[in-house]
């Protein structure tokens, strides 16, 4: 009985050590095979990181004295021909415990009319009392809901305004 015993004990140790090695190996392999893959499908590396380029293009190297900063206009102002306007809360129709909050910026042809945007606000507000949940549901039901009001917004402005753009949509 003895001698079994020692046997099985001698058996189970280096299956132990065997074991490890082949999970340290295979660890290995996986790691080496993850790097390689990755490498062949990440894009290559830009030449030069954008601020290098915009420093660059500024006319001078890094941290220079006489160096000309260029600020980036605000999106969202009458001077680039969009209007933010405020935003709209309200309940859907089905279920009307459900309420949903807009933020929507619209793309004017020229100059901005402000006061047609406050128009175009109250016409979205109406619209978006009528609306279920069920109707802007899912990637569908937002785009449905896009197309909706650009049509309402294009009817409304007769043409001057060119573009709704969404800046949030949630529903409660």
């Amino acid at each position: 009985m003895a001698d079994e015993d020692e046997v099985v004990a001698e058996k189970k140790k280096p299956t132990l050590v065997i074991t490890i090695a082949a999970i340290a190996v295979l660890t290995l392999l996986a790691a080496g095979g993850g790097w390689l893959v990755g490498n062949m499908l990440a894009p290559p590396p830009a030449e030069k990181p954008a601020e290098e380029v915009a420093k660059a293009e500024a006319g001078g190297e890094g941290g220079a004295e006489g160096e000309a900063v260029q600020e980036v206009p605000h999106i969202s102002t009458e001077a680039n021909g969009i209007v933010l306007l405020d935003p709209i809360t309200s309940n859907l129709a089905y279920p009307s415990d459900n309420r949903i909050r807009l933020e929507v910026a619209l793309m004017f042809k020229g100059v901005p009319d402000v006061k047609l945007a406050e128009e175009i606000h109250q016409d979205i507000l109406a619209y978006m009392r009528t609306v279920s949940l069920q109707q802007v549901q899912g990637p569908r039901g937002f785009q449905y809901l896009r197309e909706d009001l650009q049509e309402r917004v294009d009817l409304r402005s007769e043409g001057r305004v060119t573009n709704v753009m969404f800046r949030t949509f949630v529903i409660e």
